[in-house]
């Protein structure tokens, strides 16, 4: 049991360290499959800079009552993210249309956004489920490399950085996680 738990705790810290579809690829919702018509991000984000992001429900979400909450979140070149915020949105005079804006801070690696909706019968649906859409910075750091727009600029990148204390606290975990496994091994 214990070295199932283990296990699961290492697949969990390797799944934070690596998460992310491909760095410096912004992803959207898809119009065919969700109850919006269009979005647009600025794209890419940079720090410092107001960030907007608009999304236009489809006539029939429109029609039936449907309300949609924006969430986002602002992760940063260390391997942090902030915590999730419920935006305010502006609204458009026929329920369409809303808009939210944020300003990154210095040196964050992308924003995360996506969409709550609420059905007239009151169901509720998250748009990705379970995750995030993105719009990455002009300067990231992912997967080992710096990225981006302004990826050689000055001031993007400096000699001395590291991927920061969340990568390195993962490595430090997976490296006990499997010395305890190996140990019981040997003790079993």
């Amino acid at each position: 049991m214990r070295n199932v738990m283990l296990i699961s705790l290492m697949l969990m810290l390797v799944g934070v360290a690596t998460a992310g579809g491909v760095g410096g690829q912004d992803s959207g919702p898809d119009p065919a499959t969700t109850p919006f018509s269009a979005h647009s991000t600025t794209s890419p984000s940079v720090d410092g800079e107001t960030w907007t992001l608009t999304v236009t429900m489809d006539d029939e979400a429109v029609e039936n009552g449907t309300t949609m909450l924006l969430t986002t979140q602002i992760c940063t070149n260390d391997g942090v993210c902030d915590p999730p915020v419920t935006q305010d949105a502006t609204v458009s005079d026929d329920g369409s249309v809303h808009t939210v804006t944020v300003t990154p801070p210095e040196d964050h690696t992308y924003v995360n956004w996506r969409a709550k909706m609420t059905y007239s019968d009151g169901e509720e649906e998250s748009h990705p489920a379970g995750d995030w859409y993105k719009t990455w910075s002009n300067c990231y750091y992912d997967d080992g490399a710096w990225g981006g727009e302004n990826a050689n600029a000055d001031g993007c990148i400096e000699e001395e950085e590291s991927p920061g204390p969340g990568f390195a606290l993962s490595l430090v975990a997976l490296t006990v996680a499997a010395a305890a496994i190996g140990r019981r091994s040997g003790d079993a």
